[in-house]
């Protein structure tokens, strides 16, 4: 089972475009050192819907590789049926102990047709599953319990903020699974997750997935650890000198929840590159608006550490 601030790394690209494996390792080794419950591989934060299978599974093998074992690695899958299948068997081949299913591509389905999209996507690799209900893939209670019910499937991640639906759907899987031993876990998977962890918690949900951890671990850690012990205080201070205004940034320019985050790995000290189209980097004036915001999410993190 998962547990701690899980780590989705940004996926690196050289000057001429092409993935970077060894500055991905580079990343991975800085994350792997502030200790993260996990790993996931080519997710959203790792540019997806960018990559071509040769790339991907490249990705997943040097994880594999620099993680050693010490946490789980996950990678993301998703897309068209027939491309998901080809990734999914890319990422068992590769050595992912587990695959986060990314919504089908564009078009909006019924939560019939999302369980038979995951029901083929969990034949196509023998590796556990967790779903993300998300965009065009949104899943109402009772898909939610059916898919808990398929065997590979052990955890359920939301990235779409309504509240009411997600307690329900909790209940709906706790209710599909009452008496069976099955593990099975619930994520907070909004953009900027810290925002609403509290909301979350209050449901049940205290699995989250960090950007923050990408290029701050130390603020993404000092909040978890303010979180897990209740310090409201803190919460608050954290939310409101860093979060809600990264957010605020996050939110003038659609995809920037993916190219802040590589600009603030960058800012960090690591060439990370840019992003593919269609997403597009963030302009110098929100560039050094996202230095201010972090400095003070550091002098923030550093005073905490001082008392």
């Amino acid at each position: 089972m998962l547990d701690r601030v899980l780590f989705f790394p940004v996926t690196p690209f050289d000057a001429e475009g092409a993935v970077d494996l060894d500055m991905f390792a580079a990343h991975l080794a800085q994350g792997l050192a502030a200790g993260p419950g996990g790993v996931f591989v080519a997710c959203g934060t790792g540019e997806f819907h960018a990559l071509e299978p040769g790339e991907y599974e490249a990705l997943i093998r040097r994880a594999v590789e620099v993680t050693a074992g010490a946490v789980p690695v996950y990678a993301g899958t998703g897309g068209a049926l027939p491309l998901a299948k080809q990734f999914s068997r890319a990422a068992q081949a590769a050595g992912a102990d587990g695959l986060l299913m990314l919504p089908p591509y564009l078009v909006a389905s019924p939560p019939r047709g999302l369980v038979a999209y995951t029901r083929e996507l969990a034949a196509a690799a023998d590796l556990p599953i967790i779903v993300y209900s998300r965009g065009n893939a949104v899943f109402d209670p009772d898909s939610a319990a059916e898919v808990a019910r398929i065997p590979n499937v052990t955890g359920f991640k939301d990235g779409r903020g309504d509240l009411d639906l997600l307690g329900r759907i909790v209940l709906a899987v706790r209710g599909a699974l009452n008496g069976s031993d099955k593990p099975f876990q619930f994520f907070n998977g909004m953009p900027t997750a810290e925002v609403t962890v509290p909301a979350y918690k209050g449901i049940g949900v205290h699995l989250y997935s960090s950007a923050v951890f990408c290029f701050a671990p130390d603020v993404s850690l000092a909040f978890y650890k303010a979180a897990e012990c209740g310090d409201h205080a803190l919460i608050e201070r954290f939310l409101s000198d860093f979060f809600h205004p990264l957010v605020e940034l996050r939110n003038k320019v659609p995809g920037y929840a993916v190219s802040l985050v590589k600009a603030a790995v960058r800012l960090r000290g690591l060439d990370v590159g840019g992003v593919r189209p269609p997403l597009v980097d963030p302009s110098p004036e929100h560039v050094a608006e996202l230095e201010r915001v972090l400095a003070a999410g550091l002098a923030l993190t550093s005073e905490v550490a001082a008392v």
